[in-house]
């Protein structure tokens, strides 16, 4: 769905990889909001992480990714956010059900674990999911609930 706005954000370990799937988005007609950071300088994941994941909460998109080194403090991050279902991604697979099974509203990636064009791929399998709902919906509700 190229209707859909995607927040991005990254701390200094993920800088480069963000620029370029920024790049690739915008190229693929995809409405994008970066929220940093804008130079390779170091920043705190975890500020980054809930300007992104607030975006999200706030509507001001309809899903984010966020890039560390790891992918695992920006995801630690944001799954603080109430209303956020951070997924750490590593391959397609877990895209996909990160957003046809667990509704994921932000996936995050690991700039210095996957390649530009694995990062590429699991973006593709995650904004190309959509939320089954049914048994997957209660389960979400559980969730929320927590």
């Amino acid at each position: 769905m190229k209707d859909r706005t995607i927040g991005i954000g990254c701390d200094h370990g993920g800088f480069e990889l963000k620029e370029e799937l920024k790049r690739r988005l915008l190229a693929d007609g995809y409405e994008v909001t970066d929220k940093g950071i804008e130079t390779l300088h170091e920043v705190d994941y975890p500020d980054i992480a809930v300007a992104v994941a607030s975006g999200v909460t706030a509507g001001e998109y309809d899903c984010a990714i966020l890039i560390c080194g790891t992918g695992i403090g920006v995801s630690i991050a944001a799954n603080k956010v109430p209303g956020i279902r951070a997924a750490l991604c590593s391959d397609c697979f877990s895209a996909r059900m990160a957003g046809e099974h667990n509704d994921a509203n932000i996936i995050t990636l690991g700039a210095r674990t996957v390649g530009v064009e694995l990062a590429w791929e699991i973006v593709k399998s995650y904004l190309g999911a959509s939320f089954l709902g049914g048994k997957h919906q209660v389960r979400v509700d559980k969730i929320n609930h927590l």
